[in-house]
């Protein structure tokens, strides 16, 4: 992995669930455009060890932060952490997230609580602080998903965890209004990462990715593409949903 050398070689993203799935593949992304990467991981720190050994291997910068995302203390000493490494914080890209899926007449209202806790709140949490820290100049990168447009059965709590995300992320662009800050969000549609491909038979994975016009599944590569537009050159792309589906319904 090589380091590009775009022009942005002072600018510091935090990401958040970077120690795994997207949020490496994104971390080490951001990392070859140049940007300084805070890979924030929440129970896994040899991983993110390893991701920054990965990317300070190959020349670029980084280091490993952890703290509970819906924990607005624990965050706050993690993006306090980035500011003194790294004198700032430009990017903030919130990857981390779970997902819990059941039809909603027998879905356990403790799993309920538990996902919309990370994913609700989380994306408070993060987009509080980021609001706040992120430099003049920078962007805010939410994670959603494309099955809020698709409503798919068994996906309604998840599902309905993500529409928050994206409204969080539609508003918080319009509030930034007058800081040269942009806000956004991606809805990647089924991307092949370890998470997704568990416990789905060949012949499942087979009919969801020839059912993309595309004719295949995403990568954790094809939705670091656009998170790395977003925060870096794609400064008239503010207050969207990005679908990074290969043309998904």
């Amino acid at each position: 992995m090589s380091v590009q050398n775009s022009g942005v070689e002072n600018r510091v993203a935090l990401v958040t669930g970077g120690s795994g799935g997207i949020g490496r593949v994104v971390s080490e992304r951001l990392a070859r455009d140049g940007i300084a990467v805070a890979v924030h991981y929440a129970g896994n720190e040899e991983r993110a060890d390893e991701v920054v050994e990965e990317i300070t291997a190959s020349g670029g910068r980084a280091m490993a932060v952890g703290g509970d995302v819906a924990d607005e203390r624990a965050m706050a000493e993690a993006f306090d952490a980035v500011e003194r490494s790294f004198g700032g914080i430009d990017v903030v890209v919130h990857t981390a997230g779970q997902m819990i899926l059941g039809p909603l007449a027998d879905f356990d209202l403790d799993e309920l609580d538990l996902m919309h806790r990370t994913n609700i709140r989380g994306t408070f949490v993060v987009d509080q602080l980021a609001a706040k820290r992120v430099r003049e100049g920078g962007a805010i990168v939410n994670f959603s998903s494309s099955v809020v447009k698709a409503a798919m059965p068994t996906y309604a709590p998840y599902a309905a965890s993500k529409g928050a995300v994206d409204t969080i992320s539609l508003i918080l662009a319009r509030e930034l209004r007058g800081r040269d800050i942009t806000a956004n969000a991606v809805a990647p549609g089924p991307t092949a990462t370890p998470l997704f491909l568990e416990g789905k038979s060949q012949e499942l994975v087979d009919n969801i990715a020839n059912a993309n016009p595309m004719q295949r599944l995403g990568t954790p590569e094809d939705v670091a593409e656009v998170v790395s537009l977003l925060a870096g050159p794609g400064r008239w792309i503010n207050g969207q949903i990005v679908y990074a589906n290969g043309g998904m319904v």
